[in-house]
């Protein structure tokens, strides 16, 4: 390594800050590539973040890109990434935590966002564990049961479990996710890292297990906005209006927290951490508004249920006609339709909800951001179960993008994080915005954990 490497050990870099040394061989992809192993190795018996990853085969790629000439190298050029073990992958197998996909031989094609990292010179690292197709919140599945990055006796949250333990545990930069209902914003919560929803249908997700099409989105994990910005580039993100280069400026912003309808579930590390924010931001210079949601959006949070049960009836049928007794319980309800639901009541959740983004569209535009919860507290003792995911729900069948800030920290110092949302397809700019708000919130709201171990 070259003497303008970063003195902090290799594996502790973000993607942000370890990009340009890859690029310019100041760090090599292999050299690289070895310190996160060894982190791994030293790390990861613990808290089982991965569901497959072959060091052979990583460090194979590692040199090949090491030997690529400089007018070669992607945009991502050397990037580890971790991918989701519901994302396929041409040379690694895809399992779904399912007894049904237990072969360790791999399908032969590259879901489509794979394909467009592998296109950008990222290195497709390994497999991070998940529920079941993504979809029960049950920490009972029958691989190892993967723990919290800060607490290995607390959940990480679901569904995207080890892509948000591996980030937070500094074993990877950067993580795929999926969220079809809090899957990503849980787990960053819970982990203490920032996770990303972006807004639904902004990336293709052609190579993916399916639970909703209406809900299911990919998103990515990092330790830094900036980390976010890198992936948001590489999957040409992108508003209509062209965003400011310059830094968000907090004095002036103009801030609304919404608390929703979901407001009496929420613990007081919850509570605590809105009340700090609000109080934060005002010390900066902002202006802050509480948002009261017209009653229908009381009604959000059955609807997304709704989405699910019906989906999955159709989503599942294959499997469950292929070995019903190899899934868990939760999922073949769906198919079995214990609930009942009628079709009537999934055209209603359809078009009620569609009727309300645009009204949430408009409510949005009217602030800088928006800040509601992630999640109910911080994360809950015990591997049983990933939490609860009904603070994430709204904005996922919403569609609009969401991040998880980090920076503060409940009763037993476990992180808590804040959501930023926004209207659609005004990812950008909630990311710009998200920058500014998230260098303040790690600096004064008080989490001791920092977002690095």
């Amino acid at each position: 390594m070259g003497s303008e490497v970063p003195s902090k050990e290799p594996w502790r870099l973000t993607a942000a800050e370890v990009l340009p040394l890859l690029r310019s061989n100041k760090l090599t992809v292999t050299d690289y590539v070895n310190s996160l192993l060894e982190r791994i190795q030293a790390r990861d018996p613990a808290i089982k973040a991965w569901a497959w990853i072959e060091p052979s085969l990583i460090l194979q790629r590692a040199k090949e890109l090491d030997g690529l000439p400089a007018e070669q190298r992607g945009p991502l050029h050397g990037l580890p990434i971790a991918v989701k073990d519901v994302i396929l992958t041409k040379d690694m197998p895809t399992q779904f935590n399912s007894r049904l996909y237990e072969s360790e031989t791999s399908i032969a094609i590259d879901a489509n966002c794979v394909i467009t990292l592998r296109a950008s010179g990222a290195l497709i690292f390994g497999k991070t564990s998940t529920t079941e197709f993504a979809s029960s919140k049950q920490g009972d599945w029958h691989q190892n049961l993967t723990s919290n990055a800060r607490d290995p006796k607390r959940t990480p949250g679901g569904s995207s479990s080890g892509s948000g333990v591996a980030v937070a545990d500094c074993q990877i930069p950067v993580g795929l996710g999926t969220q079809t209902g809090g899957s990503i914003v849980r787990p960053a919560s819970f982990n203490g890292c920032y996770g990303f929803k972006p807004t639904h249908g902004a990336i293709s997700r052609e190579g993916l297990a399916q639970w909703s099409p209406l809900l299911d989105t990919l998103g990515f994990f990092g330790r830094s906005i900036d980390d976010l910005d890198v992936l948001a580039d590489a999957f040409r993100l992108k508003d209509d209006e062209a965003v400011p280069p310059e830094p968000f400026n907090l004095k002036g912003a103009k801030i609304g927290f919404c608390k929703t309808h979901n407001w009496p579930k929420a613990g007081q590390g919850t509570i605590d951490a809105m009340t700090k924010a609000q109080d934060i931001l005002r010390a900066h210079g902002a202006e802050v508004e509480d948002i009261e949601l017209p009653n229908d959006f009381a009604h959000v949070l059955d609807w997304h249920a709704t989405v699910l049960a019906g989906e999955g009836q159709t989503s599942f049928l294959g499997q469950y006609l292929l070995d019903k007794a190899k899934l868990h319980e939760s999922i073949s309800s769906y198919v079995d339709n214990t609930s009942q639901l009628t079709h009537r009541q999934l055209l209603d959740a359809y078009d009620n909800v569609a009727r309300l983004r645009p009204v949430f569209d408009d409510l949005a535009k009217k602030y800088d951001v928006v800040l509601t919860p992630s999640v109910l507290d911080e994360a809950p003792l015990g591997l049983g179960d990933t939490g609860d995911m009904s603070m994430c729900s709204m904005w996922t069948i919403l569609h609009v993008p969401a991040i998880n800030l980090v920076g503060f920290q409940g009763a037993n110092g476990m992180p808590i994080g804040l959501t930023a949302v926004g209207a659609r397809y005004m990812d950008r700019h909630l990311l710009r915005v998200a920058k500014g708000f998230g260098e303040v919130f790690e600096r004064e709201g008080g989490w001791e954990g920092g977002v690095l171990l």
